[in-house]
């Protein structure tokens, strides 16, 4: 186990700018899960305008709508030198949905006009002809050792990953990075190795996504991995968590459903 001599500190990125969708439940969820551990946790919020610290341990950046993500990009490329210290240090980075572009080098709008990103990650996004909107399973890579993650997307952006870099995982049901509607469906580099679509990012103590719901309160076992790289893994016992246990099985097999009606409504249009 880690010997810490204060508290986890869980940096809320811009909640006023990347808070669209009810982000702030996973700084909720951090806390809690560290607090019903017995370990001490304080969420720090980090508002617009705000120079990033370098000394948080976790740093969450949340969705949000495009003039949001224009003044959260300016703010985060400011911030780029204590972001590169902090995780020198331990820290660790969630980012979901415009948080998750704004890792990448650009986003380009339909209009042509193109945001500058934090460079943090070998990604860029262009806005799609439709939004990705519904519900969004992903298998996660296997080294994580991860169960099935569940989440809510709503997105016009297609996300693709530069050569080399890994996703968070593989689309089962939804769209992720790229346009399709479940497996076998993808979009240039958006996709992995066996052509099936992606979501997110995975970097050394970097998580990108797609993912809302929000993303940790359904998926606590990703909130653990979190904190397990700032803590070490032996630092966290394990929890119960019947109800969350039940909710997660209801929304895979809600979303497996509407996954597979869309697949055979599709292979219908298809035949003609």
């Amino acid at each position: 186990m880690v010997s810490r001599t204060s508290a986890i500190r869980i940096g809320l990125v811009f909640p006023d700018l990347l808070g669209t969708y009810g982000d702030r439940g996973n700084a909720l969820v951090l806390e809690q899960r560290c607090i019903r551990r017995g370990i001490d946790a304080e969420i720090v919020d980090i508002a617009a305008g705000t120079a990033l610290p370098d000394s948080l341990d976790v740093y969450l950046l949340g969705g949000g709508e495009d003039d949001a993500q224009v003044m959260a990009s300016a703010g985060l490329r400011a911030s780029r030198a204590a972001i590169d210290r902090a995780l020198g240090n331990g820290a660790v980075i969630l980012a979901v949905c415009a948080g998750f572009q704004l890792l990448g080098g650009s986003y380009e709008a339909r209009d042509g006009e193109v945001l500058d990103g934090l460079g943090l990650c070998d990604l860029d996004t262009r806005a799609g002809d439709a939004r990705c909107i519904g519900e969004l399973i992903v298998s996660p890579d296997a080294s994580l050792g991860l169960p099935t993650l569940t989440g809510f997307e709503n997105h016009g952006g297609r996300t693709r990953l530069g050569s080399g870099v890994s996703p968070l995982g593989t689309v089962e049901v939804g769209h992720g990075n790229g346009s399709g509607n479940g497996a076998g469906n993808s979009a240039g580099n958006s996709a992995g190795d066996e052509g099936l679509a992606v979501d997110g990012i995975l970097a050394t103590r970097v998580v990108g996504t797609y993912l809302h719901g929000p993303v940790l309160p359904r998926n606590p076992a990703l909130a653990d991995l979190l904190l397990g790289w700032v803590l070490g893994e032996d630092a966290l016992t394990s929890l119960e968590d019947p109800v969350i246990d039940a909710l997660r099985r209801e929304r895979l097999h809600e979303a497996r459903k509407t996954g597979l009606s869309a697949k055979r409504r599709d292979w219908d249009l298809a035949r003609g």
